[in-house]
């Protein structure tokens, strides 16, 4: 195997990238801004051209590179295709990445994935989950990302959409629409903007009982404090909120009985307040073979992307 490869972890602001060893050694990190101009066309240019630099600066011939991995905000294919436009890209995709970004990089290898299965690639390779062989990522920030992996592999599925845990249906009675165009959704509850939606609505449900947030612009983590202080109303909508998602995983565990569950992004900082009551739920949940399955913090935060899209291309 050749001694470098390069992980990228495409977002709507920036692209984080990195230079790596093969062995899994980060070298150097840095950040792209993502141009979503002219429905990002120039996107990939703009990515090659970082990684042209890059070579050209540490004098890094293009046989001493194993190739490019990249995680994209979307459905991937066959580890190449992005089948719809990103809207969080300026209207970019429905194009074959691999074959479009490894042209401008004179022909290197490159590999794409969904972001959030890519985050949880990284994981399992270098993360809280290093040495499992399957395990399941769900990543709570402003919406609810999910990678799923069974022995090593990426579940993406048929349409490129396995892995999508925040679109789970929760709650069929639900009247609010998710940002995904269907009601129910765990997103709507677990994630960041969910955590404040459904506390607003217990302050709205509830005008007699005394809260800190109340008359607050409040935010997800400051629920979670009010809650670790012992706020009622804050602890109720956290423990509604660890119940649904909860039972959320543990369905998941009934289809593919991990090792180990990872939870990351912004919500997961909130530590033991959010952790304990999950991990009670979803003992409550869960298929009795399954009760025992750990549910960790994820410990790569914003580098398990890049780290996961180097596993793309050096594999096993």
């Amino acid at each position: 195997m050749k001694e470098y490869a390069f992980g990228i972890d495409l977002g709507g602001t920036t692209a984080k990238v990195g230079l790596f060893t093969t062995s899994g050694a980060l070298l150097e990190k840095w950040e792209v801004p993502t141009d979503t101009s002219n429905a990002g066309e120039h996107i990939l240019e703009n990515l090659a051209d970082a990684i042209h630099g890059k070579m050209t600066e540490k004098e890094i011939a293009a046989e001493q590179v194993e190739g490019v991995g990249i995680g994209v905000p979307g459905p991937v294919l066959n580890s190449s295709v992005v089948p719809i436009v990103c809207a969080n890209l300026g209207g970019w995709g429905e194009r074959n990445v691999s074959a479009q970004l490894s042209g401008l990089l004179d022909g290197l290898k490159v590999l794409v994935g969904n972001d959030a299965n890519v985050a949880a690639l990284g994981e399992i390779w270098m993360g809280t989950a290093k040495g499992c062989r399957s395990a399941v990522m769900v990543t709570l920030g402003t919406g609810v990302g999910g990678g799923v992996i069974v022995n090593g592999k990426v579940i993406d599925g048929a349409h490129g959409a396995g892995g999508e845990i925040g679109h789970i249906t929760v709650d069929p009675h639900e009247t609010a629409v998710c940002g995904c165009g269907k009601r129910g959704c765990l997103e709507q509850y677990s994630s960041a903007t969910g955590v404040v939606r459904c506390m607003k609505k217990l302050l709205d449900e509830n005008p007699e009982v005394e809260c800190v947030l109340r008359g607050t612009d409040f935010a997800a983590k400051d629920v979670f404090d009010a809650a670790r202080n012992g706020d009622v109303l804050a602890s109720r909508e956290v423990e509604d909120m660890s119940n649904t998602l909860g039972m959320a995983l543990a369905s998941i565990a009934s289809t593919t009985d991990p090792e180990m569950f990872l939870v990351g992004g912004g919500v997961a900082r909130a530590g033991d307040v959010l952790f304990d009551p999950l991990v009670k739920h979803f003992k409550e949940y869960a298929f009795r073979s399954c009760r025992e399955t750990p549910i960790k913090a994820a410990s790569l935060g914003n580098d398990a992307g890049i780290y996961g899209a180097v596993r793309l291309i050096v594999g096993e």
